[in-house]
């Protein structure tokens, strides 16, 4: 996938032209990008795309971290259900 398809809004291209962006403005772009990914993107290819294009360029970058946090797999939430999720240590 190339950066364009990946970013077609160019969202995360713009987050690397700001100086001085802080780790908690680049998570509300973050968020704004993957809302706006096509319907059957594959957001993982997605962030290797962007990565490849992008944290090369700039490894120390807010936006950089943030990628890279997303190719990690995340932790599967554990739901409890009936009298347990209700009641604890009874």
């Amino acid at each position: 996938m190339d950066p364009q398809q990946a970013d077609p809004k160019g969202l995360i291209r713009e987050s690397y032209r700001i100086d001085g962006i802080t780790d908690a403005e680049c998570r509300s772009i973050l968020i704004d990008w993957a809302l706006s990914l096509p319907a059957g993107a594959a957001q993982s290819d997605a962030i290797d795309a962007l990565l490849a294009h992008y944290g090369t360029e700039a490894p120390d970058h807010p936006m950089t971290a943030l990628l890279r946090e997303g190719q990690s797999p995340g932790t599967p939430t554990r739901r409890r259900g009936g009298r347990a999720a209700r009641v604890s240590g009874g």
